[in-house]
């Protein structure tokens, strides 16, 4: 049957104000309620309130939970919510959650007793200080948890839930059990049992899987509640506010509390006795993109990481062609890129960062053999005591292009794209697992690749994704390229698309849109005719359509072997720049700044002269927007400033 849902927030906080001890924050655009109550008890109400007409717990069942949860102390336990009766420490039911798992509790009673039953749901990280949306399904022995929309988790248990568990004289308490200890440090923006039904049909429909609704008290929604009459409220003072236009004003004590409107830049500004505060944020517009440093490297360079080490600094490390002198790393210094550190590299093609707790990691993918014959790459580690990188694990690799590091469920993986042995393109890519016991990354799945370039790992909703360019199969690269998608533990295929010499994926937002764009370098088949020009060929961008579950084309754009694709923002308006390295003729070949213009997709807005450019990076700092260009024929890359009004 269709129950009403029950919603036990809005017991605690009523419609027309805040409860004592609760406060409202915004957190990543979403409202949620901080409980701040010293004293647990001020945050209950009675069971009679939700069951008026009967006073039993419902045999079937779902709770549906929002919550932003911090990060909790190993051995410790944070209550969502408890019901319990006045006489009894016992809890009769309730929801906790510890640092990797979620305990569903209620009491089970018989005529000589009763006793407390726990369901565990392991392998639940959501103290990660980021929205999720929890469903747990209740049905005899049967316990289902779905987080985020994902698989379920599904428990049975020898004990089922009781089909008459009585509530007379009974209290909901929010976010404890009766005292202090355990009490929900986060963020909770929905709290609901809904009777008799699985609430995920109702639930997972929705676009943002991590904040899906069902119900939320008024106070959390998106716009204010409207007001019951239809007079227009009344202000029971009456304040004298000035707006100044113009220039800047001064600001001092007696202008305090008056507001300033910069009219050219739409920007509002409150006196703050001293300084102007911005009240309405100014959005930046991109004029145009001039240069900025020549950074001279040691030679052509194959690929830039840009990556911030917390408490140093902001730096460069560039993938270069020739050993020795290898590869280098650039420290932001007075608003320039600086020789920091040298590292003996392989005709390196990429480097990746990436950190794991307190330590900080940077893995080189070398393409050829060093000086021994030995083929691998090396994964350096941040030395806080030398404030250099030093050299951490080898990992055996066949003409590496590409690192990719992420992270799933808590757990750490780095794959590497393996282009070719010897003259086969055909051969595994490998995915390693961080072994946090050894320290060490060691091999979690390999997953076959066709010459590849370039892995691009991505999250949506609450699946996990990787997608691989794959470039050249020994005869043509003309071929598909594949994303995969993480299931039971390894990735599974999602889906293929045809590429033609893919050397790049990129994955961006825009607004609840996802999209996907390859850089196709050229179009070479053996046994097809030669098309006039291998290298004039489209790039593609692909948007998810979530009805089908499939990226679907949305726009080719002409390419000249597109090598890279980069998408950045500069206040509301968001861009892609492709790296064009050859056009047939020359290596001399604009590269270009697309604009997105919605309906109408990306448009050029910028044509920026580039020699053989094989990679764009996009970085800020306090002094401004930037674009950095590493070209694989000269030894000079490039950064641009991007110039705003």
């Amino acid at each position: 049957t269709d129950l009403r849902p029950l919603d036990i927030l809005s017991e605690v906080v009523p419609a027309g104000g805040l409860a004592s001890g609760v406060r409202v924050f915004k957190v990543q655009g979403v409202r949620g309620f901080q409980l701040t109550a010293s004293q647990p008890r001020a945050l209950v109400f009675p069971a009679s309130r939700l069951f008026v007409h009967c006073d039993r717990f419902p045999e079937e069942f779902s709770i549906i939970v929002t919550l932003r949860a911090l990060g909790v102390p190993a051995k410790r336990n944070e209550y969502v919510f408890t019901l319990m009766a006045e006489e009894s420490p016992s809890v009769l039911v309730g929801l906790r959650y510890a640092p990797s798992k979620l305990h569903f509790l209620f009491w089970s009673q018989e005529h000589a007793g009763g006793w407390q039953t726990r369901v565990t749901f392991p392998n639940v990280s959501i103290s990660d200080n980021q929205w999720h949306t929890l469903v747990l399904a209740v049905s005899g022995q049967s316990f289902s948890l779905t987080v985020d929309c994902s698989i379920p988790k599904d428990v049975v248990v020898e004990t089922p839930f009781p089909a008459s568990l009585s509530v007379k004289r009974a209290n909901f308490y929010l976010g404890n059990r009766r005292r202090r200890k355990g009490m929900f440090t986060g963020l909770l923006r929905q709290l609901v049992l809904l009777p008799g039904a699985d609430a995920n049909r109702r639930i997972c429909p929705a676009m943002n899987f991590k904040v899906a609704t069902l119900s939320v008290p008024t106070a959390l929604q998106d716009f204010p509640a409207k007001p019951v009459s239809n007079e227009v409220l009344q202000h029971p003072y009456e304040t004298d506010t000035k707006v100044t236009l113009g220039s800047q004003p001064p600001c001092t004590k007696q202008e305090k509390a008056q507001f300033w409107f910069n009219a050219s830049q739409r920007g509002l500004y409150l006196c703050n006795g001293s300084a102007w505060i911005s009240m309405l944020e100014v959005k930046q517009r991109l004029d145009y993109v001039e240069e900025y440093q020549n950074l001279l490297t040691n030679s052509e360079t194959m690929g830039v990481e840009i990556f911030t080490i917390p408490n140093v600094g902001l730096f460069a490390a560039t993938a270069n062609r020739h050993t020795p002198p290898g590869s280098a790393i650039y420290k932001w210094t007075d608003g320039k890129f600086v020789p920091y550190q040298n590292i003996p590299t392989y005709q390196a093609q990429s480097w990746k960062y990436f950190t794991i707790g307190r330590k900080v990691f940077l893995a080189v993918a070398n393409f050829e053999q060093n000086s021994r014959g030995q083929e691998f790459s090396v994964i350096y580690k941040w030395s806080r005591r030398k404030e250099k990188f030093v050299p951490y694990q080898r990992i055996s690799t066949h003409s590496a292009r590409d690192w990719e590091a992420f992270v799933i469920e808590g757990e750490a993986f780095l794959a590497v794209v393996n282009h070719r042995e010897g003259n086969n393109h055909n051969i595994d890519s490998v995915i390693y697992r961080w072994n946090p016991r050894t320290g060490f990354f060691e091999t979690n799945q390999t997953i076959p690749t066709s010459g590849a370039y370039d892995w691009e790992f991505f999250t949506i909703g609450p699946y996990h994704f990787l997608a691989v360019a794959n470039t050249f199969n020994g005869t043509s690269t003309r071929i598909y390229s594949h994303i995969y998608i993480w299931l039971s533990g390894s990735f599974q295929l999602f889906q293929s698309i045809l590429t033609f010499g893919a050397a790049d994926w990129e994955v961006f937002h825009i607004g609840d849109r996802v999209f996907l764009a390859v850089a196709n370098s050229h179009s070479y088949d053996s046994g097809m005719p030669a098309p006039s020009n291998l290298y004039a060929i489209n790039s593609s961008i692909y948007e998810l359509n979530v009805t089908a579950q499939m990226f679907v084309k949305f726009q080719d754009l002409l390419t000249y072997s597109a090598l890279d694709w980069e998408f950045f923002s500069v206040g509301d308006d968001s861009f892609l720049v492709v790296a064009n390295s050859f056009d047939g003729f020359t290596f001399s070949v604009n590269s270009i700044v697309y604009r997105w213009q919605g309906y109408e997709g990306f448009v050029a807005a910028h044509h920026l002269p580039t020699v053989g450019c094989r990679d764009w990076e996009a970085f800020q700092t306090a002094e401004g927007s930037y674009l950095l260009y590493s070209s694989a024929k000269e030894p000079l890359s490039k950064v641009l400033k991007l110039k705003t009004t």
